[in-house]
């Protein structure tokens, strides 16, 4: 049977009888993976630990009828430990994982693959803070995947918003797109103040120093804007959200 050999990091596993494990993985070339992990579950398994959820290893794999085989991985990036140990860290990337997982149901991508590596290392070390991290993953996950959110011009019918003297939009509507105009808003739209608008667009684009400024309240409002933006485009909800303090 035809071996190969990959980058991949564990989105989830499951128990296989006794001894062995269902390891579901994100690879940096073939996709989406599901393997099995003969042995994993002894106390004396040579890559137990190595392929835990949230952890990066290069596996070597062997092709099966219905699962393929890993025989041997090594360890590319022990972040697991680093996570679990911190609680925000732990339930941060169990949404991050669970979203990749989603995201790349039919078909893998390489950008999916090094955005969430970079973010589960970015938590495993504290960079910024875990819901900071989350929520630029989850805007930048969904925008990979062909859903980028507007948040400057109206996202319906392209208006332009916050340039010069011309009045910022204010209307969020995640079925939409994100910010609308008040054209296209429908009655009863929400609105969003110019301080989350700026922390969502910081948070898309990677400014962490603006992002970190904002106080609590702000970031919890743009938190529940990407929840929602992330959960209506993956037409599902997000299981691991419920326990991400809000």
């Amino acid at each position: 049977m035809p071996v190969y050999r990959d980058e991949a990091v564990v989105l989830r596993t499951h128990k296989l009888g006794e001894a062995d494990r269902i390891v579901t993985m994100l690879t940096r070339k073939h996709g989406k993976v599901r393997a099995v992990a003969k042995g994993v579950r002894r106390t004396g398994s040579k890559f137990g630990a190595r392929l835990e959820p949230f952890m990066v290893a290069d596996v070597q794999l062997y092709e099966g009828r219905s699962l393929d085989i890993i025989t041997q991985a090594e360890s590319l990036g022990s972040y697991g430990a680093l996570i679990t140990a911190d609680y925000g860290s732990y339930t941060a990337a169990s949404v991050m994982v669970e979203t990749a997982d989603k995201l790349t149901e039919s078909e893998g991508s390489l950008q999916q693959y090094l955005l969430l590596v970079g973010a589960l290392r970015s938590l495993s070390r504290q960079e910024h803070g875990s819901h900071l991290t989350l929520n630029s993953y989850l805007l930048r996950a969904v925008s990979m995947a062909g859903w980028a959110p507007s948040f400057q011009d109206c996202a319906r019918c392209g208006a332009v918003g916050q340039h010069g003297a011309v009045e910022q939009h204010s209307a969020m509507v995640v079925q939409l797109g994100g910010i609308v105009c008040d054209a296209c808003a429908p009655p009863g739209s929400p609105r969003l103040d110019a301080a989350t608008i700026g922390l969502l667009s910081a948070l898309l684009t990677g400014d962490w120093e603006h992002a970190a400024a904002m106080p609590e309240r702000t970031q919890s409002q743009a938190a529940g804007v990407v929840a929602a933006y992330t959960q209506w485009h993956l037409g599902r909800g997000l299981r691991s959200l419920e326990h991400v303090a809000r």
